[in-house]
């Protein structure tokens, strides 16, 4: 099947999304959240829909150019365990903010989030040129995201 590895990175990138959203309801009715002092910089709320949907289909054409360039087994360690522990970070960082509303380790996570997403970015244009930079959407938003995060916490 030429497109199963793409299918199944679609659904495994959007099921983070939804499950990091099914823990935390909705944000725009998050009281504590629309109390905050946010970054003036802060998107409005649909953007962040758009730039998660934009940051999951390059994220899994880039993956499925990876399982298609390399024997699984092969690529398994250390990528793939990159790619897993950044699924975790990705689902836990939305609790975390919103719903247990602890700013610091969040942006902690957030940090490290972003250093991995930045390996696979790095890693992703050394082996794959110009398709490693199908990454480069979630890196930039990760770093967005971090500056928000960081916002919150020391303006607060």
């Amino acid at each position: 099947m030429k497109y199963g590895n793409l299918i199944l990175f679609l659904l495994l990138n959007f099921a983070a999304l939804a499950i990091g959203s099914y823990l935390i309801g909705d944000p725009a009715t998050n009281e504590w959240y629309q109390s905050v002092n946010k970054a003036p910089w802060t998107p409005p709320g649909w953007f962040f829909g758009v730039a998660w949907t934009t940051i999951m289909i390059c994220f899994s054409i880039f993956l499925w150019k990876v399982t298609r360039e390399h024997d699984w087994k092969e690529i398994f360690n250390p990528f793939f365990i990159v790619y897993i522990v950044q699924w975790l970070l990705n689902v836990a960082w939305n609790p975390l903010f919103f719903k247990d509303e602890l700013v610091w380790p969040a942006l902690v996570l957030i940090m490290f989030l972003a250093i991995l997403v930045g390996w696979i970015l790095y890693w992703g244009v050394k082996n794959f040129g110009k398709w490693g930079y199908l990454v480069l959407p979630y890196f930039a938003w990760l770093l967005v995201a971090f500056s928000l995060n960081a916002y919150i916490f020391f303006a607060n």
